[in-house]
């Protein structure tokens, strides 16, 4: 199963994405707040992948993959935005993220996106 660092400014949202990935049998490696976090974590964590949320604190789940993307071409990336910002998730595909999840999570999408984009 797959390590992997979740990244969303609430707590609420990174407690029930670690919930659904944990039954599911994956490992949650660690969690950040903001896309500067999520960049350190990820540099020091080398997760096989990231769920990280569009709109956060300090820097933008978009900023965060953008630069992740230029110094680890290889690393997985599955946004999470609520509804109404398609615009942002085809910018985030466009900046190298695999796929995304819409909040509020539900469970088969969430499980269903994670086997794509790992296999």
């Amino acid at each position: 199963m797959a390590r992997i660092l979740i990244v969303d400014d609430a707590k609420f949202m990174r407690m029930t994405l670690s919930n659904i990935l944990l039954k599911a049998g994956h490992e949650v490696i660690g969690e950040g707040e903001n896309g500067k976090e999520a960049i350190d974590l990820y540099r020091h964590l080398q997760p096989d992948l990231v769920t990280m949320d569009i709109t956060m604190p300090l820097m933008s789940g978009l900023e965060a993959v953008k630069e992740i993307k230029k110094e680890f071409r290889a690393a997985k990336v599955i946004m999470c935005s609520a509804m109404g910002q398609q615009k942002m998730v085809v910018e985030a595909i466009e900046a190298g993220a695999k796929d995304f999840i819409v909040k509020p999570f539900d469970e088969s999408r969430v499980v269903d996106a994670l086997s794509r984009v790992l296999n």
